[in-house]
């Protein structure tokens, strides 16, 4: 498959093996996956989930689970550039990422506790979470600020002995419902300069004062189980400061490196869907008639729009794939215009 030129930042070409790859992908996601798609919106999570569950037996079969970590932790060994092509598959389902075991929020949590977890943390959280054996949740925004702002925040976690005491107040907690953990931004000191003043820590669910309060609605939805987004609070929470990720105070240097790898995720997976919704304009204009014999994609119009289409989703493609290669070159802090770039184009394509 031919790209950019080099000298623009790409790879001339897909490898052998990545494009075998992709094509068994999109075979499997148009037979096994896209038929499942009605039953996944239309029925109770809990009549589909041992169907969802059969098909991430598949994949595992298939040696394409969590296509994102490397074989040590049950994963196929990506790049960040290829694993965007996967991505890019398996974005045209809704379902198509938390069946390869690299859904957000899991897939960043993963990589963070790969990076900056201790080995007992990586034994305790991240060998489970890897094989599919639990799920886990990130827990940051909060209902009293902005969420844009995320170094504004009330939840602390407060020294006492050898544990953190966490009290705060949280929502659009992903995946909460059902995860065996947390990962929570909590304020450890707030005399600290801004962005200098929260921590994330490992809070199991389990925990007292641990509480889900409800699903938070979202677009009239609540969902249930992987597929919803949660409103938490931590009343007295108790963990030991082994729990904590990374050096204190880093919270917010920690959100930011699973940032650039995330918008990547993020937005290829957008420009799956979007693809999707292109086969399905392109296949109605060559099938719906008219009038006898005159087809809907004859009218001008009609082939205007599918040309604007065509340009703007290889133009968020490339851009994407050239961020991509670029953080795997250079590392996130030299990218992170581009990082901030791809968020809004890609979006308002």
């Amino acid at each position: 498959m031919r790209g950019f030129n080099a000298n623009f930042g790409f790879r001339q070409t897909m490898t052998t093996n990545l494009a075998s790859l992709i094509s068994d992908l999109r075979g499997f996601m148009r037979t096994e996956v896209f038929p499942l798609e009605e039953r996944f919106l239309n029925e109770p999570l809990s009549e589909v989930q041992p169907a969802l569950d059969a098909l991430r037996e598949e994949v595992k079969a298939n040696s394409w689970w969590a296509p994102h970590l490397p074989a040590e932790w049950n994963g196929m060994g990506l790049s960040l550039p290829d694993f965007a092509r996967v991505g890019e598959e398996l974005g045209q389902s809704i379902i198509g990422h938390y069946l390869f075991n690299c859904q957000a929020p899991d897939c960043g949590n993963m990589e963070i506790l790969m990076e900056y977890g201790t080995a007992a943390q990586k034994e305790t959280f991240l060998r489970p979470l890897s094989a599919g054996d639990i799920r886990s949740c990130f827990s940051m925004t909060e209902p009293e600020h902005a969420g844009s702002n995320p170094v504004w925040m009330s939840t602390t976690a407060v020294k006492d002995g050898d544990e953190y005491v966490i009290n705060g107040h949280k929502w659009f907690t992903s995946a909460a419902d059902g995860a065996s953990f947390a990962i929570v931004m909590a304020v450890t000191d707030p005399d600290a300069a801004p962005h200098e003043r929260a921590s994330q820590i490992i809070v199991p669910l389990d925990t007292p004062g641990f509480t889900r309060v409800r699903n938070t609605s979202v677009m009239g939805h609540s969902g249930g189980g992987y597929f919803s987004h949660a409103e938490v609070r931590y009343e007295n929470c108790r963990v030991p400061q082994t729990n904590i990720l990374g050096a204190e105070g880093r919270g917010f240097a920690l959100a930011q490196q699973r940032l650039g790898p995330g918008r990547i995720h993020h937005c290829m997976r957008w420009i799956g869907i979007c693809e999707r919704a292109f086969d399905l304009m392109c296949r109605r204009a060559a099938t719906r008639e008219l009038s006898p014999g005159k087809m809907l994609g004859e009218k001008q119009a009609i082939q205007h729009w599918i040309a604007e289409s065509r340009a703007s989703i290889d133009a968020a493609r490339l851009l994407v794939l050239r961020t991509a290669e670029r953080i795997e070159a250079e590392g996130q802090t030299a990218v992170r215009e581009d990082i901030s770039l791809i968020k809004f184009f890609v979006a308002n394509v």
